[in-house]
């Protein structure tokens, strides 16, 4: 079954990418970043960013946009960008099993170019005036409603194990 990924454009804070990363691995997502990083993304810095779970995640690293793009349309998989700029509520969108969900840098969310690629644009409604939410918070909220419609088949939690850690 191919499953969903995350995208992280050119992301800028290495604490937030550890958090997708982390979030990642306990969901059974892969991650994909497209680079340039506002950060140095060595290898020993995503372990430290991602900590232990950086192991159980299925990571690709794509040198620019282009390469992303090239290898996006080779696996024919949709693009699902999340934006204040979008019109569709997160909760009322078709999400598809395989969906890319993409997420943009920190500081300047995605250049147009890239806004025009996506099949899909959504938002997460806010209270008014307010700017955005945490990348690592809209990803966490979007990727819990795409599983939840498209493969969440786990069995409920039970015992000890049942809060979060």
């Amino acid at each position: 079954m191919t499953t969903l990924r995350i995208a992280l454009y050119q992301p800028d804070i290495p604490g937030n990418t550890g958090t997708i990363l982390r979030l990642a691995a306990c969901l059974g997502l892969g991650v994909d970043i497209i680079e340039p990083a506002g950060f140095d993304i060595s290898d020993r810095n995503l372990k430290r960013a991602g900590m232990d779970y950086l192991a159980a995640v299925t990571l690709t690293r794509h040198v620019n946009w282009e390469r992303f793009e090239a290898w996006r349309q080779e696996s024919r998989r949709r693009l699902v960008l999340a934006s204040t700029k979008a019109a569709q509520r997160y909760t009322d969108f078709d999400f598809h099993s395989d969906d890319i969900l993409l997420f943009g840098r920190e500081s300047a969310g995605v250049p147009e170019h890239v806004h025009e690629r996506a099949e899909g644009r959504i938002l997460i409604p806010m209270v008014e005036g307010q700017r955005s939410i945490n990348v690592a918070m809209s990803a966490a909220m979007i990727c819990g409603e795409a599983l939840r419609r498209t493969q969440w088949s786990l069995p409920p939690a039970q015992g000890p194990n049942v809060a979060p850690g």
